[in-house]
């Protein structure tokens, strides 16, 4: 093809002339543009050279027809505009901003060093409530994200060969940004609580760090001389400081000494000594503890223990705690001694506590009002050396206290503790050492003494607890780890006052708890009479109470004791919090909080279902015509239905969707192929029972030899009760394999028959008419079909006759036959078809004794031949003639006609 002078010149005049030629064509191309196939309109755009070709054309050639589609190329589409972010996602965007923004200067801040126990709480108190937001943020996008995701599903998959329509292609588009925006947003949430988490982790290492790194930080011991040279080279700097504190405490008394504060703190001191001195008359008089009162209930010991406890303390606490607050209010005592009197007042009130605890528990005055199981010997050594130990503790730290307010070098701090942990350590070894066991007594034997019970009423174990602190914490003090052994005896005495209190509460919660619950009490009794509970489930609530309480109060105290280790509250929280609401195993999300509602919406359906099931039973379905099979069968099915709707439900909300079902019921498939084939059988076997009925409750049947009725058909197994009252549980795959006689299978109609003797010698045709006549008149016996007798056997010396008669229902048998017994005895004899009762009315048929009788007959021919009295010979042919007849037992006719013949 040759080309034209225009296209020869340069390329930009072959695009012109191509556009131009293009425009030329356009009126006559575009009613043909709709034939044009969708391939055609793909293909790219073409050069400049393909984009002249159209412009080429023959001499006599007409414009119309040329291609359209060699006419303009096609041109591609504008995508549509993404849609704007919604306000509500742009207001979730700025709060995570806002939250990236707080973790990340807690990432900065944390990142120093050098930071303190303050420092480290307060980085850590604002994290909890961001991430509680974070999680409410994610938590809330879960269904924003499925029902968008939903919504994109009903597009379907983009279409490769066929072009989408605009509408649907816009609404496409924005579908598929909303999804995105909304899962980033949701990713972006996660990645901060991630963050949130990683910044909570590496806030509890620092503390365990520095919690360590303090506990086991070496120092001089007390037995190394460098400390006591220190400690006196030290001292008179920390004198002139102790004097410069009580200038200042006499500064601030004369500026702020006024009327009003000096009146204030006179009050709060007087009120103090008051309640402190008064408690000791108080407690006792309050307390209701009668010494006349030999045998008091568990309940009043209880009671008197914790009277004496509350008001041995509470006037205690209170006056410390104005004495304190006076001082803080009226400015008398400059700040950094506050902490030195708050730790006399609290040692005060700790005292206090520790002694009325003692009096509370162990009642040293008022054995008869002991609540714990110890002697009166133990209870004053006890109480003793709770308060030595106590004074001591309340000591030390307010010297400790005193020393950081006067800034005391460290070897006097060091000095001061190591002295006050020597001390705790001497009287607990003192008074575990009067807890020996000691026994005057001695037993009349040969041999050594070997005591057989305790004195003191402390066990071994606890004084072996006692023995091995006493050894570690004095062995700490004096090797240098001062601090550890400071430690020590705060945790012991921490931990032995939380161990006390939780003994205590125990003992009230089983005595208030379980006793009012479990003993004849009013509030049993009111529960009884409104709920209508039994005693029995009464006493199962009260056991599943006092094992709750215990529970949680053995986990109060566990958090409590280990509060002193570096455990912080916060993070307990956080902990239970992330337990309870869910926490991830991999990837599978645990959540208590759903466990516990999925049981519950469980335990729901199933009382619903039980209470749907009773209506059934003993409302609706008596109402019926139907039968009482068909009624189990009903009220049954309705059961398990419910239970299985009720487990659907909560399966469905712990999000357990048919694919993870299918998995468990595949996993169940390989246990059912070996330990569970049985079950499933017998479940089976019940469904057909329950379906087809060939056994229904009330039906007779007859299995093997057990007979008696249906009481209780289940998916498992079905209940026979037999006449004798005992159960018969039959497993149902035993019913559908095996043979079973139903006696009421199409009614309930029976049969009864009777064997009846009379003499030969009597008239049968009047013995079957008499015996008829005794059916007919019984009001049990069907008329139809009548009742009819069957001569079975001509016997010797008896006829014997059949009786069939057809009777209402199968369960009157046994009655039936009864009554047609003794109806049939006495009229056969009053027509004398029975002889009367007698010797002469047995005649006992004797067969298969022929070799006997041969041998009898050939002794009576041998007798025969022998030299006899006249006559004998005929009475033996008489007895051989006798014994050729089939052998009967005599009778006494019999044997008298013998005795006549020989």
């Amino acid at each position: 093809m040759s080309r034209s002078p225009l296209t020869r010149g340069s390329p930009r005049l072959a695009a012109l002339a191509a556009l131009l030629a293009a425009a030329l064509l356009a009126p006559v191309a575009a009613p043909a543009q709709t034939t044009v196939p969708t391939s055609e309109q793909a293909k790219p755009q073409a050069g400049p050279r393909d984009a002249a070709k159209p412009a080429e054309a023959k001499p006599g050639d007409k414009p119309a027809e040329q291609k359209p589609a060699e006419a303009r190329p096609a041109e591609a589409k504008p995508a549509p505009p993404k849609p704007e972010m919604s306000e509500a996602l742009k207001a979730v965007r700025a709060k995570l901003d806002a939250a990236k923004a707080d973790l990340t200067q807690r990432e900065k801040d944390l990142g120093r060093q050098n930071l303190t126990a303050v420092d480290l709480s307060r980085i850590r108190e604002g994290i909890t409530p961001v991430a509680d937001e974070i999680r409410t943020i994610v938590d809330r996008l879960d269904a924003p994200l499925e029902a968008s995701r939903e919504r994109l599903t009903q597009l379907g998959p983009k279409p490769k060969d066929v072009e989408e329509s605009a509408e649907v292609t816009q609404e496409r588009v924005e579908r598929e940004a909303a999804v995105a925006r909304i899962d980033e947003t949701q990713r972006l949430a996660r990645s901060l609580l991630v963050q949130s988490d990683q910044i909570v982790d590496r806030i509890s290492n620092r503390r365990r760090e520095a919690f360590t790194k303090g506990l086991f930080e070496r120092s001089q011991g007390l037995l190394t001389p460098t400390l006591w040279t220190r400690v006196t080279a030290d001292m008179p700097r920390d004198l002139r400081a102790l004097q410069s504190a009580l200038s200042d405490i006499l500064l601030l008394f004369g500026r702020n000494g006024t009327l009003p504060n000096l009146l204030l703190l006179g009050v709060a001191f007087g009120v103090s000594v008051a309640l402190y001195f008064g408690r000791r008359n108080i407690a006792p008089r309050f307390g209701r503890r009668d010494e006349t009162k030999n045998d008091p209930t568990r309940r009043q010991r209880l009671l008197g223990a914790w009277r004496v406890i509350l008001l041995g303390t509470v006037p205690a606490v209170v006056g410390s705690y104005a004495v304190y607050y006076a001082l803080d209010a009226t400015d008398l005592l400059p700040s950094r001694l506050l902490p030195v009197a708050g730790s006399i007042l609290g040692g005060l009130a700790f005292i206090a506590f520790v002694e009325a605890l003692c009096d509370g528990l162990l009642s040293p005055d008022k054995p008869s009002w002991r609540p714990a199981p110890v002697s009166d010997a133990a209870a004053f050594r006890v109480r003793r050396l709770a308060v030595g130990i106590a004074t001591v503790i309340t000591v030390t730290k307010s010297i400790e206290a005193l020393n950081s307010g006067i800034s005391a070098a460290l070897p006097i701090s060091i000095a001061t503790r190591g002295i006050g942990a020597l001390a705790m350590v001497l009287i607990l070894a003192i008074g575990l050492h009067r807890f020996a066991d000691r026994e005057e007594e001695e037993e009349a034997c040969l041999g050594p003494y070997v005591p057989t019970r305790t004195t003191t009423g402390i066990g071994g174990p606890a004084r072996l607890i006692g023995w091995a602190a006493v050894v570690v914490i004095g062995i700490a003090d004096l090797v240098g780890y001062v601090a550890f052994s400071a430690f020590l005896i705060d945790q012991f005495v921490w931990t032995t006052s939380l161990l006390v209190l939780l003994y205590l509460l125990i003992q009230s919660a089983d005595t208030f708890i379980g006793g009012s619950l479990s003993d004849d009490t009013k509030l049993a009794t009111t529960l009884q009479a409104n709920t209508g509970l039994r005693k029995r489930s009464l006493h199962q609530i009260a056991v599943l109470a006092t094992g709750t309480a215990r529970v949680v109060l053995f986990l109060v105290v566990a958090l409590l004791a280990l509060a002193p280790w570096g455990l912080d509250s916060t993070d307990v929280l956080t902990s239970v919090r992330t337990a309870f609401f869910g926490f991830k195993v991999g990837d599978v999300t645990i959540s208590l909080s759903s466990i516990t509602l999925g049981i519950g919406i469980l335990i729901l359906g199933v009382v619903i279902t039980r209470a749907v099931q009773r209506w059934l039973e003993h409302t609706y379905l008596p109402a019926t015509d139907l039968d009482a099979g068909l009624r189990n069968s009903i009220s049954t099915v309705s059961g398990y239905f419910g239970f299985l709707l009720a487990l659907a439900l909560a399966f469905s909300y712990l999000g357990l969707s048919l694919e993870k079902l299918t998995i468990v019921a595949g996993a169940l498939s390989v246990g059912i192929g070996f330990g569970l084939q049985s079950i499933v059988n017998n479940f089976v076997s019940g469904l057909l029972l329950l379906w087809e009925r060939p056994i229904r409750v009330g039906d007779q049947v007859l299995i093997g030899d057990s007979e008696g009725i249906v009481k209780r058909i289940s998916v498992r197994s079905t209940e026979i009760q037999t006449f004798d009252r005992s159960a018969v549980i039959v497993p149902n795959s035993n019913l559908i394999s095996g043979v079973v006689k139903n006696r009421v299978r199409g009614d309930r109609t029976g049969r009864v028959t009777l064997t009846v003797s009379v003499l030969r010698n009597q008239d049968p045709v009047r013995a079957a008419e008499l015996i008829i006549g005794c059916a007919r008149a019984h009001a049990d016996v069907l008329k139809e079909p009548e009742p009819r007798v069957v001569f079975r056997k001509i016997g010797d010396p008896f006829l014997e006759f059949e009786l069939i008669a057809m009777i209402s229902d199968v369960s009157l048998g046994l009655k039936v036959q009864t009554d047609l017994n003794f109806a049939v005895f006495r009229t056969l004899s009053e027509a004398g078809f029975i002889p009367p009762l007698g010797p002469g009315s047995s005649v006992v048929t004797v067969q298969g004794l022929d070799g006997m009788q041969n041998a009898l007959g050939e002794i009576a021919g041998r007798f025969g031949r022998l030299p006899s009295e006249p006559g004998a010979g005929g009475a033996v042919e008489r007895v051989a003639a006798d014994e050729a007849e089939p052998v009967r037992s005599a009778t006494p006719l019999d044997l008298s006609r013998r005795s006549a013949g020989g």
